[in-house]
């Protein structure tokens, strides 16, 4: 077993990533706006901060969303207009599929993501859209514990949904 340490210690690096110290930002106001291409290098940095199991989207997916008709995507900024979280949906046949939405670590806690679901919900009712889904992993009690706060329900179990094989739950709401 040793050897087996040694060699593999050959080919893996062994220096360990310290974890990021999250310090919470000063109390300040936030503003809901529309996304467009003039924030895609903004929104690319808070998604990587955002997502740390390699679940990141790359540049030309969120060129993909930003440009595609049938998504819907909002930010919210702090008063000097950075951005601080984002959504994204996509709607087809009278669904809305969030893909997703992440909020930058030290502004966390500020009911921040709740907001966003709340405008993307009210932007979907308008556009008549009756249904909305995401998923979210199995290990995100946090996350889940905001969706059903806002009544989505666990409809499914998807197994090894994620790129290091977790499972997420299928959430849904109805929005009639």
């Amino acid at each position: 077993m040793a050897v087996l340490q040694i060699i593999r210690s050959l080919f893996v690096p062994t220096e360990s990533v310290e974890p990021e110290i999250i310090v919470p930002a000063p109390a300040t106001t936030y503003t809901i706006h529309p996304l467009t291409e003039k924030h895609l290098k903004e929104v690319m940095r808070v998604n990587l901060r955002c997502f740390k199991k390699g679940e990141n989207y790359t540049k030309h997916t969120f060129s993909y969303l930003l440009n595609e008709p049938t998504t819907l995507s909002y930010r919210v900024s702090t008063p000097n207009n950075q951005i601080v979280g984002f959504i994204f949906v996509m709607t087809s046949q009278g669904t809305g599929h969030i893909t997703t939405i992440g909020v930058a670590p030290e502004h966390r806690r500020r009911g921040l993501a709740q907001k966003m679901l709340q405008r993307i919900e009210e932007s979907l009712r308008k556009r008549e859209i009756a249904t909305v889904s995401l998923e979210v992993r199995v290990s995100n009690l946090a996350a889940q514990s905001l969706y059903r706060g806002l009544g989505y329900i666990i409809v499914q179990r998807l197994n090894n949904y994620y790129n290091n094989g977790e499972d997420a739950f299928l959430m849904v709401k109805s929005l009639y």
